[in-house]
């Protein structure tokens, strides 16, 4: 078989141009192009950092964490000055929390705790929103609640644009596309919980958004992907949805050892009906110790039916093993989790 040669024949016309080089129209070399001397900068990139209006840096800033902010800080003195309002807010912020959560040598005063949420909020910060709407949001304010989620969710902060999906929800007329709407921006973000509720609504066959429109035949597959990525996060609720969705083959593909990987992480997190499930599997293997104590965790977590099966197989053991699976069972501790 003949090979075409490259380059082609020169009868042919060739696929490859080459680039024209314009001559200089003297003889002499123009040194110019060669000059030691920068270039002047064009306008662009004589622009720096402290250009930036305050308002636009608040904004892209609300999210940060105190470190973030401490870090932004060091960029140039503009944006020290700028951020400042922000930097104040994380103080109200800490504060907020030792009075929610009665910390740092404060009493638990949640009249207090909202005060410094909302002086946090105030001066920009879209992690004191969220704090405050929640406070709000428990005490019954929703609708305050509402708009202060709202507030951090157009900042960009994924927990406020998960809880404002959720407040879409749960709320006494479901708007189920805008929970989609705000769920799916967090999710994208890398927020766990709204990745699981984001699972849910598809499980759950809630209408879905335009950009999902072309997904209707796989919104299983869809779901089950939202589910693994949140239990890859951390999230519990996901690891024992995701080891259903392996087990059952449901937008995913049946796996006997993943389904067990993920039912025997979500019980190491203190998922009780996980723990059941998983001490079943044990109880199946021959396992009988080892099921003993997930079986009594599953009974302390409120799983009733795991008494019963705990209570035959501990009939089966020898009073030293009974008293060693009760011993393991009260010094277990969960694994820690995100949420």
């Amino acid at each position: 078989m003949k090979h075409r040669a490259w380059p082609p024949h020169p009868s042919r016309p060739s696929h490859f141009c080459s680039l024209r080089f314009n001559r200089p129209s003297n003889s002499k070399t123009d040194h110019r192009r060669f000059s030691s001397t920068p270039a002047p900068p064009s306008e662009p990139m004589a622009r720096d950092f402290s250009q930036l209006p305050f308002d636009v840096l608040l904004k892209i800033a609300a999210p940060f964490t105190l470190p973030d902010l401490r870090a932004a800080s060091l960029v140039c003195r503009s944006w020290r000055e700028g951020l400042r309002p922000l930097c104040e807010a994380m103080l109200f912020l800490r504060w907020g929390k030792r009075f929610k959560h009665g910390r740092g040598g404060v009493r638990p005063n949640m009249d207090k705790a909202l005060d410094s949420f909302l002086k946090g909020a105030a001066r920009g910060s879209s992690l004191a929103m969220v704090d405050a709407g929640l406070l709000y949001w428990e005490a019954g304010k929703r609708e305050e609640g509402v708009r202060l989620y709202r507030m951090a969710a157009e900042l960009g902060d994924p927990a406020g644009q998960c809880n404002l999906g959720i407040s879409y929800l749960q709320a006494e007329t479901h708007n189920l596309k805008e929970a989609v709407k705000w769920l799916y921006k967090s999710s994208v973000a890398g927020y766990v919980r709204a990745q699981y509720q984001l699972a849910l609504c598809l499980h759950q066959g809630f209408p879905l958004e335009d950009h999902f429109s072309l997904l209707h035949l796989a919104v299983a597959v869809i779901a089950a992907k939202w589910y693994q990525r949140a239990a890859e996060g951390g999230y519990v609720r996901a690891m024992y949805n995701t080891s259903l969705c392996y087990t059952a083959g449901e937008g995913l593909v049946r796996s006997h050892r993943q389904a067990r990987k993920w039912m025997k992480r979500a019980a190491d997190h203190g998922h009780s009906k996980a723990q059941f499930e998983h001490g079943l599997a044990l109880f199946s293997e021959g396992e009988m110790m080892k099921a003993v104590v997930y079986l009594e965790l599953a009974t302390r977590g409120g799983e009733a039916g795991a008494a019963n099966v705990k209570n035959i197989i501990l009939q089966q053991l020898s009073a030293i093993s009974r008293e060693r699976a009760i011993f393991l069972a009260d010094n277990w501790k969960s694994l820690p989790s995100p949420r």
